[in-house]
């Protein structure tokens, strides 16, 4: 949604999306049916706005999904609904780009990869532990990793 859009999206209905698939969205818990209301976008909570990122995703269904910062501003309650979301969408046959600064939805999310990337390059690459061992250090050891093997 481009800045100043935010007034031209339509709600979400059976018309604009098909009865189907609101259905099965909303028994996924994504959202609740009650919350889905005619207000402007920019009058929306951040939670709100995240778990309407993650029912985009749901019903559109891409092959590959980047969610940026989707822990961003969310209370627990709401970051364990958006956690959950990922972990339902996500499959064999899909792939998820997560970026996120923060361990916390990696307790809900099982990451298969972790990638650092500092100045726009990936500089460390690892599993889950490596999401943990930054946590607990920080980011100045990999800095330093990296200093060192380009000799400075």
């Amino acid at each position: 949604i481009y800045e100043g859009e935010e007034d031209n999206i339509p709600p979400v209905t059976e018309k604009t999306i098909g009865t189907k698939r609101i259905k099965n969205v909303v028994e996924l818990e994504i959202i609740d049916n009650a919350k889905v209301k005619p207000l402007p976008f920019k009058e929306w909570s951040v939670g709100e706005k995240k778990r309407i990122e993650i029912l985009q995703m749901s019903m559109l269904r891409p092959r590959m999904a980047m969610l940026d910062e989707t822990d961003s501003g969310l209370d627990i309650d709401a970051l364990k609904t958006v956690a959950d979301g990922i972990n339902r969408y996500h499959n064999d046959e899909n792939g998820l780009l997560v970026v996120t600064h923060y361990q916390r939805l990696l307790n809900y999310v099982k990451p298969d990869h972790v990638h650092v990337m500092m100045n726009g390059e990936f500089v460390k690459s690892g599993g889950p532990e490596l999401a943990l061992k930054l946590e607990e250090s920080g980011y100045d050891w990999v800095e330093k990793e990296v200093k060192q093997k380009a000799g400075v």
